[in-house]
């Protein structure tokens, strides 16, 4: 049995979601269903399922009976899983943030955080993690214009949480591709702009966060259906996640052949944007027009 989770530097969205996996790999090896697991800890089998995705926390009374079940009987073995679990439960820092997080971006937050590398394609806005203050206070309000000041602040509070990931030691590994659109659109105002500029203009020359402009000028191309993430991260055991976002909703997907499409979309979208090293011009001439 190999449990690894602990060693990648994984916060507990992540380790829930291989511990489940785990989980669910002992389950089918032993030709176990779902209800018959449920049963055993005296559960759905909807809630085995909830489990095996992730999507709750764990007891360490049920996960023992499951690996009882499973024929998991090794102590050492038991030992390595049964120590996931507080791991796994362990409070993240978002949490705090609880009053201003929906429940669907909960998930994309605790999985950029464990992230490896985040390729991104952003249409409208400039990407969450590359936003300064001001920009994120002036897109946060587009969207939730009734939102109290303290709210609105609470939520740009968010956003600069989630940066620290981009300095952290071991940074995540941030390669975004924008449309020209979303360095034109005027967003807060001239001052506003120039601000963000200036901050992509100092990013871009980190090594760890490579930024492409697709422009007008390309026309149409292979992600006119939106935006979208691709988290990786350095498990081996945990697959790349898709990302897509709605109005009041998000799509989560990470079966093989739905990423490779985003990965096939992706590159594709890198070949026809402008290369890394044209940024940098581009963002100079972009502030000389403000």
């Amino acid at each position: 049995m190999d449990v690894t989770g602990t060693e990648s530097g994984g916060g507990p969205t992540l380790l829930r979601i291989l511990l489940g996996s785990q989980l669910r790999q002992l389950r089918e090896a032993r030709g176990v269903t779902r209800e018959e697991a449920g049963y055993t800890i005296r559960a759905s089998g909807s809630k085995i399922s909830r489990m095996e995705l992730g999507r709750v926390g764990f007891k360490q009374r049920d996960v023992a009976d499951l690996l009882t079940l499973y024929g998991v009987i090794n102590t050492e073995e038991r030992d390595e899983v049964l120590a996931m679990v507080d791991q796994a439960n362990a409070p993240a820092w978002w949490q705090r943030y609880g009053d201003v997080l929906p429940s669907w971006f909960q998930a994309y937050v605790g999985l950029e955080a464990s992230a490896q590398l985040i390729r991104c394609y952003e249409v409208q806005f400039i990407p969450g993690l590359l936003q300064t203050d001001d920009y994120a206070r002036a897109v946060i309000k587009l969207g939730h214009c009734r939102l109290p000041p303290e709210e609105v602040e609470r939520r740009v509070s968010l956003r600069r949480e989630r940066q620290k990931i981009l300095n952290r030691s071991g940074p995540v590994r941030l390669w975004a591709v924008l449309d020209e659109a979303a360095l034109r659109r005027p967003i807060g105002g001239r001052d506003v702009m120039r601000g963000q500029m200036e901050h992509l203009l100092a990013v871009v020359q980190t090594p760890t966060t490579t930024v492409q402009v697709i422009p007008f000028a390309a026309g149409g191309h292979s992600a006119a259906g939106g935006a979208f993430t691709i988290l990786r991260f350095a498990d081996p055991q945990m697959p790349d996640v898709v990302y897509t976002e709605q109005l009041t909703g998000a799509l989560y997907l990470d079966r093989r052949e739905d990423v490779d499409r985003y990965l096939e979309a992706m590159e594709r979208l890198c070949v026809d944007a402008f290369p890394p090293a044209r940024t940098a011009d581009m963002l100079v001439r972009l502030l000389k027009d403000l």
